[in-house]
């Protein structure tokens, strides 16, 4: 374990960070869903709604090496160079309202400033290096945790600027990450095939073994009564653990079904992707129902989740494009 403490002179160079606004975006193709069209070649990988209803949709283009920014309303789109070398992975929202991102290119955490698009960065340590970033959720303290998939986990404190990094149980593997309600903090493995629970004053992660096995376990979503709900990569399921008291519950989902993102909804309704229907698919864990939404082109290949009130948003990284869903 090792600490970093601040950001790079190089990286601090990146604090006047180009944009570029593009416009054109379609428009709604029907009532419950909406497509937005980006560059070619963006590589859209995660999104993250901002939770305002006229908020922007913030979204890493990974084979660009910017963020992009979508006003939904009017179609508005701007890409914000992140710096040369960036391939950014994932991006959330923090409580200061700005995106934060793990960038596999630059082996750094970034945030961007919601309003004058500078790009501060913090390096990960050396022991670290090329952890292949991958995801991040802020804990109930403020701090940010996240993955890297060559067999890393850990923490930014942005107060401090430290960043301390751990190497995952089985090696290779981190992926999603997510809180819950009471601010702690577990992530899957999508090789290791578990998900863990982090200590977050030790850094201690300890495994906790799903009842199938070899299922590629990939992203962790938590609902609001901090159950975790799990997409199964490799045996196309959704689970559900509960750590109150240690308890599963699995659910196939239809068809020879490949399940990639996971979020839930505002009502408690599971999302997930799937990458072998071309679809969004909603599950009901009251009545054990899924229902399948598929994309009107195919290939859409939708790499993530996340959604605000009425709202769920994906990013389609094989047409180049978003999505967006009603939950209503």
């Amino acid at each position: 374990m090792r600490a970093n403490r601040g950001f790079s002179a190089a990286a601090a160079l990146g604090i006047a960070a180009a944009s570029i606004v593009l416009a054109g975006a379609s428009l709604p193709s029907m009532a419950m869903e909406r497509y937005f069209d980006l560059p070619a070649g963006s590589g859209a990988h995660d999104v993250a709604p901002v939770p305002d209803a006229h908020g922007p949709i913030y979204f890493t283009a990974q084979r660009l090496g910017r963020l992009g920014v979508l006003t939904p309303a009017d179609g508005k789109l701007e890409l914000i160079d992140l710096g040369k070398g960036s391939a950014p992975h994932g991006v959330i929202i923090g409580s200061d309202g700005a995106p934060w991102i793990t960038d596999g290119g630059l082996n750094a955490i970034l945030r961007v400033d919601p309003t004058t698009r500078a790009v501060r960065s913090w390096p990960l340590p050396d022991e670290a290096a090329d952890a292949n970033l991958n995801s991040a959720s802020f804990d109930g303290a403020g701090r940010l945790w996240f993955t890297g998939q060559s067999g890393f986990y850990g923490r930014l404190d942005p107060n401090s600027g430290q960043v301390l990094v751990w190497r995952a149980p089985r090696g290779p593997g981190p992926y999603g990450i997510t809180t819950t309600p009471g601010g702690e903090i577990f992530f899957a493995s999508l090789a290791g095939n578990y998900i863990a629970r982090i200590d977050t004053t030790t850094g201690e992660a300890t495994v906790i073994e799903p009842p199938t096995v070899r299922q590629g376990a990939r992203r962790v979503a938590s609902d609001s009564r901090g159950r975790i709900w799990v997409s199964y990569w490799s045996s196309g399921q959704v689970a559900c653990y509960d750590p109150a008291n240690r308890s599963w519950r699995e659910w196939k989902l239809p068809g020879p079904a490949h399940a990639y993102a996971i979020w839930v909804d505002e009502r408690g309704r599971v999302w997930l992707s799937d990458w072998s229907a071309n679809a969004l698919v909603r599950f009901d864990p009251w009545s054990e129902h899924f229902d399948s939404f598929v994309s009107n082109r195919r290939g859409a290949g939708i790499r993530q989740l996340a959604g605000r009130h009425g709202e769920i948003w994906g990013a389609e990284s094989g047409n180049d494009r978003l999505v967006m869903h009603s939950t209503q």
